[in-house]
C-alpha cells in the first residue's frame, strides 16, 4: 500500500468520523439497538430458555449476541454505500486524483471502528447483567479477534450488496433475508433443541461457529456440543470468514471498479 493510498484512506475515514459528529443519533441508534435486543432476550424471553449442560441463559446469550451483532453490521455498511451512491459521492471521489481503493478502505476502517465500539458496549452491558468470562486475557483477546474477523468478512458482503443494490430502499429487502439467517443459528438456542434438519443447518451457520468458539474461549455455557461443527468451532470460526472473504472481497472490488463502465 503506497503512502498516497494511506493518506487518502485516512481522509475517507475522517470523513466518516465527521459524519458521526454531525449525525450522532444514527450512531447511537446503531450502538443501542443490539443492547436492547440483548436485554429483551435475556429478561423477557430468557426465563423459558434452557442451556445445554445447564447454566445461566444470560451467560449463554451474551457471546451469541456479540457474534450476531458482528454479522448484522453488514446492514449499516450496505446503507452507507447505497446512500453515497445515490448522492453521487462515490462518483465524485472516483473523478478526483486520489487512490481508487481509498473509498473502500476508509469505509471498512470506519465500520470496524464502529464494530469495536459496539463490542465494548455489549460486553459492558453483559458484565452489568452478571455475565463473566472465566479465561485469561489471552482467551478473551482471541474471542474478540474472532468476532472482529467475522465482522471484517461480513462488511465486504455489505459493500458488495450495497454496490449491487444501488438504492437505500433495497436494503430493506436484503434485511428480510439477513434476519432469518441470523436467527437460524445457535445465538439464542442450541441446535440440539431444534428438529434434526434445522439443527444441522443452524450448527453449520458461520455465526454459530463464531458464537460457539467465543463461548468456549470465554468459558460460557453451551460452548461444546456433540456435532462435528460444534467440536471444531474454533477452526470453522477462522475458515468461514476466510471463505466469505475469498468470495466477496473480489466481487466487491470488481463491482466498485465497474461502476464507471
Amino acid at each position: 500500500m503506497t503512502a498516497m493510498t494511506l493518506v487518502d484512506s485516512w481522509t475517507m475515514t475522517r470523513r466518516g468520523l465527521a459524519h458521526w459528529a454531525r449525525q450522532p443519533v444514527q450512531v447511537v441508534v446503531g450502538l443501542v439497538f443490539p443492547v436492547l435486543m440483548l436485554l429483551m432476550f435475556a429478561y423477557f424471553l430468557g426465563g423459558g430458555m434452557t442451556v445445554p449442560g445447564g447454566g445461566d441463559y444470560k451467560h449463554y446469550l451474551v457471546p451469541g449476541m456479540l457474534a450476531l451483532t458482528m454479522a448484522f453490521g453488514l446492514e449499516a455498511t450496505m446503507l452507507a454505500i447505497t446512500q453515497d451512491l445515490n448522492k453521487g459521492v462515490i462518483d465524485r471521489f472516483r473523478s478526483l486524483p486520489m487512490a481508487s481503493s481509498a473509498v473502500l478502505i476508509g469505509r471498512s476502517v470506519l465500520d470496524m471502528l464502529q464494530s469495536g465500539l459496539s463490542l465494548l458496549l455489549l460486553i459492558g452491558v453483559g458484565l452489568a447483567m452478571g455475565w463473566r468470562w472465566h479465561g485469561g486475557a489471552g482467551e478473551a483477546s482471541a474471542a474478540i479477534g474472532l468476532l472482529l474477523w467475522l465482522r471484517f468478512a461480513m462488511l465486504w458482503i455489505g459493500i458488495w450488496l450495497g454496490l449491487l443494490a444501488g438504492r437505500p430502499e433495497l436494503v430493506q429487502a436484503v434485511q428480510i433475508l439477513v434476519w432469518p439467517i441470523g436467527f437460524l443459528s445457535n445465538v439464542f438456542a442450541s441446535p440440539e433443541s431444534m428438529p434434526g434438519w434445522l439443527g444441522a443447518i443452524a450448527a453449520w451457520n458461520p455465526m454459530s461457529a463464531t458464537a460457539t468458539a467465543v463461548r468456549d474461549l470465554f468459558g460460557s455455557p453451551g460452548g461444546v456440543g456433540g456435532s462435528w461443527a460444534a467440536e471444531h468451532a474454533g477452526l470453522l470460526a477462522v475458515c468461514w470468514p476466510l471463505a466469505l472473504l475469498v468470495v466477496f472481497f473480489p466481487l466487491a472490488v470488481g463491482r466498485y471498479r465497474g461502476l464507471s463502465r
